[in-house]
């Protein structure tokens, strides 16, 4: 019978730390570390939404780990963070921290909502960063497709873009790296023309003025100096999002000095790679991080 990954996950909250050590380990002989698990913890509550997400923190160790931020797609219209466990296991692996995110879809508000919402989860972190383990200076944050557009604007977005506002606290919002896994970086691109989406159509809606959101929605209007470094996967035959638009973000990112790398999957569609596409990715992913000093000072073996 086939399990939701809602119901594991309650599943493992309700069996505490060794259960949720032992879960880990039955998918990854690698996960030695336990883990305290939070579900469904409420980070902000916009347009009568509460908007919730996931923690996961160890409980061998005083000592603040590294934190990935995680963010599921769905092109803006669909998705769940319930979906996306199984992306949390390789920084699990690695004896990370985990945040698993939720945001208001189109059907709740349309954009600019779900920008907003993954800046104030951001946010709630680095807030609660001492009170979960997390290291406020080893935020890394991520998704895919419309989450890997969401991870690139909460990196990227500086306060005077104004999309904060609604985040209950002051603190900077601030990661040490971005993990973009065939994110949108040109959200005009998608409204009109041969890369026209229906899902970003719907994300936008009839406004009039669409085009200049979408623009400031863009992942493409924040690349400047001093920004976090990049390391972005896609195929180049991605069917979902243009595989231009991950060449365009590097040739961006190039120009203004940022350190950035582009993991191209040869034939590579929108996700589902095969075992080996994706081991590969993550070989880089790791190199990346470790290249900026992006790993956990206290192994999880």
């Amino acid at each position: 019978m086939r399990t939701s990954l809602r119901l594991i996950a309650l599943m493992l909250c309700a069996f505490a730390l060794p259960a949720a050590k032992a879960f880990g380990q039955n998918l990854s002989a690698s996960i030695t570390a336990p883990y305290r698990i939070v579900p469904n913890i409420t980070y902000v509550t916009a347009n009568n939404f509460e908007a919730k997400l996931d923690m996961y923190s160890r409980t061998d160790t005083q000592a603040p780990q590294p934190t990935i931020i995680f963010i599921h797609g769905g092109g803006w219209t669909g998705g769940s963070k319930e979906t996306q466990l199984f992306n949390l296991m390789p920084y699990l692996e690695m004896g990370w921290n985990a945040v698993n995110v939720e945001y208001r879809l189109a059907r709740v508000s349309e954009a600019p909502a779900a920008v907003e919402d993954c800046l104030c989860a951001l946010r709630w972190v680095i807030r609660n960063a001492k009170q979960y383990g997390f290291d406020a200076g080893k935020l890394v944050v991520s998704g895919g497709s419309a989450g890997g557009h969401l991870a690139l604007t909460t990196g990227m977005m500086p306060a005077s873009a104004g999309f904060d506002r609604q985040c209950p606290g002051t603190e900077q919002l601030k990661v040490a790296a971005i993990v973009d896994w065939y994110g949108i970086t040109d959200v005009a691109d998608l409204l009109d023309g041969e890369n026209m989406r229906a899902y970003a159509v719907q994300w936008l809606g009839s406004r009039p003025d669409r085009v200049e959101v979408a623009r400031r929605l863009s992942p493409l209007t924040y690349v400047r100096a001093g920004i976090p470094p990049i390391i972005s996967i896609q195929g180049d035959a991605d069917p979902v999002v243009p595989y231009s638009h991950s060449v365009r973000l590097q040739e961006a990112l190039q120009k203004a000095g940022i350190d950035h790398e582009l993991v191209t999957i040869p034939g590579g569609k929108h996700g589902n790679f095969t075992r080996a596409e994706n081991q590969k990715a993550y070989v880089a992913i790791k190199a990346f991080l470790a290249k900026h000093g992006l790993t956990s000072a206290i192994s999880s073996n």
